[in-house]
């Protein structure tokens, strides 16, 4: 069988780079969105193959340049990866952005909101929507590629055959989080949020399943700017494990749901964030 095929978008580097190493290092071929840094992700898309023939897997990695806020760019992302690997196994909704300038809710403008709504709402809502449609008519026509939710398999993703389709959108604590210096980052986190269970209760009967992965405080460049706060933070005990969270970590947990190690779960929400969520006294 070919080997099956993930989209990732904003993975030229931070978690979208962890996952796309995660997927590449068990044989999946890549195909690798990016906003503006095409050196990043032709760098990235090398990586991935290196680490898989390291690991005995031949796999191709492909990059494509969209802005997943634009309809014109969620189209011509999703047509370049069915004209490219001709199937679909996995959406992986990593790219998104945070504010330019923290700003405190009573004078925060809308300009900033509007930005992080696009990307971090609308795109992924309706790039999941095209892809479903894509899983949809993929599995109808491919017998194989489907898994009545009454018939599991009996064990983990099976080379010899297609993996059930899913889609993982990549979220935040901040879903549920208050930082009231970057309400709009918290409210499209929480938002995001909700297409999980709705499309997980949607797409059940095609048998693709929906998760949310959330991350915690993890070493990006994104948060390379508040690393002395959090280092503090993560020392004083802010999460049961005192470490910041890698990129790879998250891709640990989307190349488990990739494959089917999760296979009675959908909608569900994982926590990836050292123990942040528990609450503790």
């Amino acid at each position: 069988m070919k080997n099956a095929v993930a989209l990732i978008t904003g993975a030229s580097r931070g978690i979208g780079r962890g996952i796309a190493l995660e997927l590449g290092k068990v044989g999946w071929d890549l195909s690798v969105n990016y906003l503006t840094n095409e050196a990043a992700a032709r760098r990235t898309a090398t990586e991935c193959i290196a680490t898989a023939k390291a690991g005995g897997h031949d796999i191709r990695v492909e990059i494509c340049q969209a802005n997943v806020s634009l309809a014109t760019d969620r189209q011509k992302l999703m047509a370049f990866t069915r004209e490219t690997f001709g199937r679909l196994d996995l959406l992986v909704n990593n790219a998104g952005v945070a504010p330019n300038d923290r700003a405190d809710i009573l004078e925060a403008g809308e300009e900033s909101f509007d930005r992080l709504i696009n990307t971090n709402v609308k795109g992924p809502y309706f790039l999941t929507q095209l892809a479903a449609r894509w899983m949809i008519e993929q599995a109808g026509t491919n017998t194989a590629a489907q898994a009545s939710p009454a018939q599991p398999r009996d064990s983990a993703w099976d080379r010899t055959r297609p993996p059930r389709p899913k889609i993982v959108s990549i979220s935040s604590i901040s879903a549920y989080t208050a930082s009231t210096n970057r309400g709009d980052y918290c409210m499209a986190k929480a938002a995001l949020s909700m297409l999980t269970p709705l499309f997980a209760s949607r797409l059940a009967e095609y048998g693709i399943n929906v998760y949310e992965i959330r991350p915690g405080i993890i070493a990006t460049d994104m948060t390379a700017g508040v690393k002395e706060k959090y280092d503090k933070l993560i020392g004083e005990g802010l999460t049961p494990l005192q470490r910041w969270g890698t990129p790879e970590d998250i891709g640990k947990a989307v190349t488990a749901i990739a494959q089917d190690l999760l296979p009675f779960s959908t909608g569900e929400v994982i926590n990836v964030d050292g123990g942040f969520h528990l609450r503790r006294l």
